[in-house]
């Protein structure tokens, strides 16, 4: 009996929601005329009491007590609790309409899984789909009032062919003292296997796709049976209802009209009809109603489901579905947009002013001048990173933004022959001779600078660990001026502090550093084709030959 007045407000334009005021059918009036009338008449028999029945000692007390009443009549707290409950309540019985078993896709997925267009096949189709609506009956039959009113026993269901006489003994022979709801979906399993096994459903995926779906529709009335279970505490319902109807009754005294004469504070005036107290008596107690009709949905009232017309529905599209619609297709066309790759549907007057072109997305709307459209060049790679490196340099306190040496992992340890280091120099001196000198002074300069300053002032003590990665002890290379000539060899041969660094027993080790290039303490980064920036500090065995890592493991040396 639900009341539909969707079409009604389809449009939102001026007093779209006063007509919906007129309708009586599932409004408030219809709720609330009874306890309107009953509070109307107690408050005027109050009013008439108080003033022609009462002596002047008993109107100064009736006086008190209403002033008393209207003071501390807001100390219930009447919104707040009837706000939640209502809530909850609106909450659950949404819940439960969306519980209520479909089984339209139950009866699509018998139609074309269950095969065989004979008298067998048919007759399996019909009685799963019958099965499906048996469980359905039987349910609704157990928490709606309407159902069972219209079958009250179960030979109801025998003589309206939701069960046949032999089903109905097969379920008298149970002799449960529970529900048998669960009984037909019982049924439908076991036949759905037969069928599997006869041949009649092709696959065991099928099977399984049917069985899930059957379960889904188990469980929603599995939903239907505990929402009927377990209610709202009832110490909720009672503290709810309680604190309405004390509100009200407060009311009956405090909301009362005293003599204007004895200029009471806020009684000035001298009204017949409490205005406001009857809008708060129509939101609160209306409010409490609208809780009442909606705990349980399943009853008579205007806008409780229609649990009768869901099962006579039901039962219609499953039997013709399973029936007369199996394999019954109409033939294939080609339709009237076969040749065309954009249709367009047409439309009617009424709907023309509908019609809108395709949303693209918002950005589409801005318009730009042809001049801001141009792309314009990219500036040099060098120049952008050299900009970059000095922001975040000095953000961080960094040395360098022309000369930063690149990161390496503090446990690599590089190797370098005397033959290697000689091509390498020849190369790279080769090319910049002149500047390698500068370069190779200033990094003495920095290495004495490193050496001097403490642990926790050295450039990139943030983020290297406090214990060495390596059980090699750190060898640093001897005191030295800045040397005229570049580290590494520019001739056939090697220079002075090249051959004796190169006749030290040691172990190479390798230091990250970042040592200012410059006096104005601003480092060049270098390139890597020049030489590397981390200070290798190289001593080795003999001159040559030189064992690799592979010749040292083998000899063990």
């Amino acid at each position: 009996m639900t009341i539909t007045y969707t079409n009604k407000v389809a449009d939102a334009r001026l007093g779209s929601f006063c007509c919906l005021l007129l309708c009586w059918r599932g409004s408030i009036y219809k709720l609330l005329y009874g306890e309107f009338l009953i509070f109307m008449f107690l408050y005027y028999a109050i009013r008439g009491v108080y003033r022609m029945a009462l002596t002047n000692d008993q109107q100064l007390l009736f006086e008190k007590l209403a002033l008393y009443c209207d003071n501390y009549i807001q100390l219930i707290p009447i919104s707040f609790v009837l706000g939640f409950y209502v809530t909850v309540v609106v909450t659950r019985w949404w819940n439960q309409y969306e519980s209520l078993p479909w089984p339209d896709r139950l009866m699509s997925q018998v139609s074309s899984f269950v095969e065989g267009k004979d008298e067998q096949g048919r007759l399996l189709r019909r009685t799963l789909i019958r099965y499906a609506i048996l469980g359905q009956v039987l349910i609704l039959r157990s928490i709606s009032t309407a159902v069972y009113k219209r079958f009250p026993s179960l030979q109801h269901l025998v003589q309206a062919g939701f069960m046949t006489p032999g089903e109905y003994k097969q379920l008298q022979k149970l002799g449960l003292p529970h529900n048998t709801y669960w009984v037909p979906w019982v049924w439908f399993t076991n036949l759905s296997m037969k069928a599997y096994v006869g041949g009649r459903i092709r696959d065991s995926v099928l099977l399984q796709s049917l069985i899930n779906e059957m379960c889904t529709l188990r469980t929603q009335c599995g939903h239907l049976y505990a929402y009927d279970w377990i209610s709202i505490p009832l110490v909720y319902t009672q503290v709810v209802t309680v604190a309405v109807y004390s509100f009200f009754l407060a009311c009956l005294v405090g909301r009362q009209f005293l003599n204007p004469a004895k200029n009471y504070p806020g009684h000035e005036m001298d009204l017949v009809v409490p205005i406001f107290t009857i809008l708060q008596f129509l939101f609160y107690m209306g409010w409490l109603k609208v809780a009442e009709q909606l705990i349980n949905p399943f009853g008579e009232d205007d806008d409780d489901f229609e649990t009768n017309f869901i099962i006579d529905r039901n039962l219609q599209v499953s039997l013709l579905s399973v029936d007369e619609m199996h394999q019954d297709l109409p033939p294939m066309e080609r339709d009237m947009y076969w040749n065309e790759i954009e249709p367009q549907p047409p439309y009617t007057a009424a709907s023309a002013q509908s019609r809108r072109p395709s949303f693209l997305g918002s950005t589409f709307n801005i318009s730009l001048q042809e001049e801001d459209m141009e792309f314009q060049p990219n500036e040099e790679d060098d120049d952008n990173e050299n900009n970059h490196g000095s922001v975040i340099g000095r953000f961080l306190g960094l040395q360098s933004n022309d000369h930063q040496p690149p990161r390496t992992d503090s446990k690599t340890k590089l190797l370098w022959s005397r033959k290697n280091s000689y091509a390498e120099g020849q190369h790279k001196n080769s090319r910049k001779n002149s500047s390698d000198q500068e370069d190779n002074a200033w990094r003495l300069k920095g290495l004495n600078t490193f050496r001097a300053a403490p642990l926790f002032e050295r450039p990139g003590y943030h983020s290297a660990p406090q214990t060495p990665l390596s059980h090699t002890p750190m060898v640093f290379p001897p005191e030295q001026s800045a040397p005229s000539k570049p580290y590494l060899v520019t001739g056939d041969g090697a220079s002075p502090e090249h051959q004796e660094a190169s006749h030290m027993k040691k172990k190479t080790v390798e230091f990250n550093l970042n040592i200012p290039k410059s006096p104005a303490g601003y480092p060049r980064e270098p390139h890597l084709e020049q030489l590397p920036t981390n200070i290798h500090t190289i001593l080795k065995d003999q001159v040559e030959p030189h064992p690799t890592l592979e010749n040292r493991d083998e000899t063990g040396t």
